[in-house]
């Protein structure tokens, strides 16, 4: 047998947490102790239910009563302390002279599941009472047995917080169950091993609200000093079962045996430090005796998962008496280096500097620590209105754009191709855009509720047909759109002129929403628009309501691609400006000082449009003449419909609104005067427009 007690081990490794603790100044403690109420003591409430728990309690008590400036203790014992087939336990707490406040009778006779269960249930019916009595700021509880659970239960359901110790540890049977569910339970949390502080954040708990602080019984074992163990080294420590079975086999007669009820904790150390081999599936096996380096063999699975020492070899499947004996053999009389997984002997003053450091004005309700997850919010109202798209298609002269758009108005994702000459290509590349902006839909969690498109030219809504195209779409006449989108796609289907898209973009996201009259004017390649009266698109008997831009100001005007000659469009549409801007250019008449242009560039309405801030007046003359046609166009159609906002859209649309307000203050009548004119502040009204065919339709609903 081994003659010499180990010496104390190195200190555990300490977190972040733990680091603040040791470093707490008293100054800290009293700061902590005046915001708990003027220096008012933390009263603590030690819950003991056997001999095995009472042995990492007691170091923990006798430092509270150690500090009687900081803390009252009321100690409750329960369980099979007050059994006498235990030993009556209860009666080595009175001889550490700590004052017994309660002692509660709570275990029901019985081996079976059934008594446990009874158990549990008694102590739950009785501790109310004494709670309500004790009214303690925090209640410790250790380990893993079902009367502990009873007094988590109680304390957590009567708002009182638990510290709870050795909590996130593994082992096996009803334990580890027992363990979690009390760790739920539990406010803070003392552990023993970096692993079971892992465990703990792992199940949500609180990193702030765990102490990793070593096992408090280590603090007796690492300071036990040599005694005469000879008078107790032939005692047995046993269960019931295990003495029944000793004394049918006849082993009690045995001179190096003995069967007792209790072994006091001093002498189980002596017994421990100096045994040749221990041999059992108690937990202590795995954790206390590797303070001493003694060998110890476990039996069974009960200890499974529990961090061991080398001193711990494992009989799993203690099946025949060959492998224990095959296990002795290779253990007996070995001494093993002491095991530094459970304690370095400083728990005590870490646990009391914790106790300390608690803040009662912090809330009771406790918070778990969740990793992200994708929250299952999809019957929320507010989620659903959120992830409600559209595919929205934008058919323009030279670009064909496709994109999804989300019910606030936000372009989620934008597809962008040329745009076919044909009307095979075209409908195909609608068709694979669509599909394409379809599937990413799903991966940017938006709900695609249908399809809206906008399209120059004619447009019967009801039947999704464009009937005419402008010039600028070649082979866009007569063409169903909505049929095979929406058979391909299998969702429904919305066309409408792109002056109309416009409109209706500016009702739902912009300028025009809540007006319940107004005007919106396209100036960019041609000139187009909408009109909303009483909050409904006008389209016309024929769908030709709103062609604002072949409104006729001018009898022998410049001719208009529409065929006639003085329309806006005429004037004011960018082909216009660019046609104006290649005649002064011809004529050399339009770059002016600091303007430069590339031989092969083309002039364009931007050029002319330079040239006029510029100081080049022919240029000049003829943005004031496109503004001055496109302000009595305005004109016109106050007098027609007398709105109270027009919205002027597109690229030209600041170029031209002061003009059109000085034309309206000239020309209009009074009464209209007062009209509104802004400039739109939508960054894309042709696709929002799309969209809101779409969103305006299929969510009229109130909520």
């Amino acid at each position: 047998m081994g003659t010499n007690v180990p010496p104390r081990r190195e200190s555990l490794a300490r977190g972040p947490h733990e680091v603040y603790f040791k470093n707490l100044s008293k100054q800290k403690q009293k700061e902590v102790m005046e915001k708990n109420g003027n220096n008012r003591k933390l009263r603590v409430c030690v819950a003991t239910c056997n001999r095995a728990d009472y042995s990492k309690l007691a170091p923990i008590m006798f430092g509270i009563k150690a500090e009687p400036q900081f803390f009252e203790l009321d100690v409750v014992v329960l369980g099979s302390h007050l059994i006498d087939d235990y030993g009556n336990t209860y009666r080595m707490i009175e001889q550490d002279d700590f004052d017994i406040h309660t002692r509660l009778h709570t275990i029901v006779r019985g081996e079976d599941e059934a008594a446990m269960v009874e158990s549990v249930g008694l102590a739950l019916v009785k501790l109310p009472d004494v709670l309500n009595r004790l009214k303690p700021d925090i209640m410790i509880v250790h380990g893993d047995r079902f009367d502990a659970l009873a007094l988590a239960t109680s304390a957590a359901l009567m708002n009182i917080r638990i510290l709870h110790i050795e909590g996130g540890e593994v082992s096996g049977t009803i334990d580890d169950s027992i363990r979690h569910a009390i760790t739920k339970l539990a406010h803070y949390h003392v552990c023993c091993t970096r692993s079971a502080e892992q465990h703990l954040i792992a199940m949500c708990e609180d990193h702030d609200r765990i102490l990793l602080a070593g096992c408090p019984s280590y603090d007796k074992l690492l300071s036990a000093k040599n005694k005469d163990y000879m008078s107790i080294i032939r005692m047995w420590l046993g269960s019931k079962e295990m003495v029944r079975v000793m004394r049918k086999k006849g082993i009690e007669h045995h001179p190096n045996f003995r069967a007792v009820k209790h072994v006091p904790f001093d002498q189980f150390i002596q017994l421990v430090a100096h045994a040749g081999c221990m041999i059992g599936n108690s937990s202590c096996g795995v954790r206390e005796v590797g303070a001493f380096g003694t060998p110890v063999i476990n039996l069974g699975t009960r200890q499974t998962g529990r961090e061991t020492g080398e001193n711990v070899l494992h009989v799993r499947d203690a099946d025949t008496q060959d492998k224990i004996l095959h296990a002795l053999q290779l253990q007996f009389g070995k001494q093993y280096p002491c095991s530094k997984i459970y304690g370095d002997g400083n728990a005590v003053p870490r646990i009391l500097k914790f106790l300390k450091s608690i803040d009662l004005k912090e809330p009771l309700q406790k918070k778990f620590c969740f990793p992200p997850v994708k929250d299952n919010i999809s019957q929320d109202i507010d989620h659903i209105l959120e992830t409600q798209s559209a595919l929205a298609v934008d058919l323009g002269g030279t670009n064909l754009r496709v994109a999804i758009v989300s019910m606030k108005g936000e372009i989620v994702k934008r597809y962008t191709q040329l745009n076919p000459k044909t009307y095979e290509d075209r409908l195909e590349l609608i068709l694979k855009m669509c599909v394409e902006a379809a599937s990413e839909a799903v991966n940017v969690n938006c709900r695609i509720l249908g399809v809206g498109i906008s399209t120059g030219g004619r447009v019967n809504p009801r039947e999704g047909i464009v009937l005419h195209s402008t010039k600028l779409i070649q082979e866009w006449s007569s063409v169903d759109l909505r049929t095979p989108i929406s058979d391909a796609l299998h969702l429904p289907v919305w066309v409408d002129n792109d002056g109309n898209c416009a409109a209706l973009a500016e009702r739902k996201f912009g300028h025009g929403k809540g007006v319940e009259n107004f005007v919106t004017l396209i100036t960019g390649t041609g000139i187009g628009g909408g009109i909303v009266h009483q909050h409904e698109l006008i389209h016309g008997s024929s769908f030709c309501a709103a062609e604002l831009g072949h409104i006729v100001v001018s009898l022998d005007g410049p001719e208009c691609l529409c065929g006639s000659q003085g329309c806006i469009e005429a004037y004011a549409s960018g082909i216009a400006l660019q046609r104006e801007a290649k005649k002064l250019h011809d004529e050399d008449l339009l770059l002016v000082e600091g303007m430069s242009m590339k031989k092969e560039e083309v002039v364009s309405a931007a050029h002319l449009i330079q040239a006029a801030k510029l100081g080049n007046t022919k240029a000049d003359s003829i943005l004031r003449t496109a503004g001055t046609a496109l302000g009595l166009g305005v004109v016109n159609i106050l007098h027609t419909m007398n709105p109270s906002l027009v919205i002027l859209s597109g690229v030209l649309a600041s170029h031209y609104v002061n003009a059109v307000k000085d034309v309206i203050n000239r020309q209009a009548l009074s009464s209209v005067k007062t009209v509104d004119v802004v400039v739109s502040n939508l960054a894309d009204p042709a696709l929002l427009g799309a969209a809101s065919l779409v969103l305006d339709y299929t969510t009229r609903r109130i909520y």
